[in-house]
């Protein structure tokens, strides 16, 4: 299956001079909502992602996602498994369970997102699983962009907040440049940044001197 293909057919691998959420900029930005929209790509795509997790023997009765891009992702890949769907949300800007989702003493579950950048918001989510007494057996996403290690994939770097002892299972790697604000080429060629994703951007700290 060639992921970028589908990415690029759905007009998803968009190409110009974006705004991330990290605060860097990158020349590429990977929109799955635009994948998502049509439910044949979504069926496919999870199907595939939930081929890989069960050949690696991975145990779980539930998929958690944060919210909101990883929604979509969580329960297409839940319902691929057989398994139960929720999600976590922001309130206050933590991740929290509502909506009566409930996670039982033990339970094992995978968080899902739509795509793994550093892995924050997949830690949030799985540190919510293990304070109501659950277990993480695994993190997946239908997109990873590099910086994390997904199983058969190229190696992530010291960015990655994902619990290295806890596998991470994706469809494909795009590794993108990415530059910090005061070092990027496209800011003199491209202008001002925008920014199509779900959250507003961090503002980046400034190195140690």
């Amino acid at each position: 299956m060639n992921i970028e293909a589908i990415y690029e057919s759905a007009d998803a691998l968009l190409k110009g001079h974006f705004l991330l959420s990290s605060g860097n900029h990158s020349g590429f930005y990977l929109q799955s909502a635009k994948v998502l929209e049509n439910p044949k790509n979504c069926e496919k795509l999870s199907k595939a992602l939930a081929d890989m997790i069960r050949a690696a023997k991975i145990e779980a009765s539930l998929v958690c996602a944060p919210a909101l891009g990883g929604v979509i992702a969580g329960y297409e890949l839940a319902r691929a498994l057989g398994v139960r769907s929720i999600f976590a949300e922001r309130e206050n800007g933590e991740m929290i369970l509502r909506r009566g989702f409930t996670v039982a003493k033990g339970e094992r579950a995978i968080i899902c997102e739509d795509i793994v950048t550093t892995g924050g918001s997949a830690m949030e989510t799985a540190k919510l699983i293990k304070a109501q007494g659950g277990e993480v057996t695994a993190f997946a996403a239908l997109a990873n962009r590099g910086f994390c290690r997904r199983e058969g994939g190229t190696n992530g770097d010291s960015s990655c907040k994902l619990n290295k002892n806890i596998p991470l299972f994706a469809l494909a790697d795009f590794a993108f440049p990415v530059y910090s604000p005061d070092r990027c080429p496209l800011c003199a060629t491209h202008g001002k940044p925008t920014k199509p994703g779900s959250r507003p951007p961090s503002v980046p700290q400034p190195k140690a001197q």
